[in-house]
């Protein structure tokens, strides 16, 4: 199942790295369902990492950009204005 697929990937994703939604889509089997995996990540439990998720550019798109940029910063993942600054550490 796919959400079943999502959240298996999101909580692979090691502490101060992040992937974005379409790279989660298609490790968990739907290349170009990066919306689905936004949506899946939208009703997550606190055990799934949904901070380590952005936007392929590297912006923050959750709802929650506060919280996602202190957990990030917190992990030491550096941003600027809102993105991840070295998207080279996208995987």
């Amino acid at each position: 199942m796919f959400h079943t697929a999502v959240l298996e990937v999101v909580r692979r994703i090691p502490e101060g790295e992040v992937m974005s939604y379409r790279e989660v889509a298609e490790a968990a089997g739907r290349p170009g369902a990066a919306r689905a995996v936004g949506r899946v990540l939208a009703g997550t439990d606190a055990d799934v990492p949904w901070w380590r998720v952005v936007a392929a550019d590297g912006s923050l798109r959750a709802p929650c950009r506060a919280d996602q940029a202190r957990m990030l910063k917190r992990e030491g993942v550096k941003l600027s204005a809102g993105r991840v600054v070295e998207l080279g550490g996208l995987r």
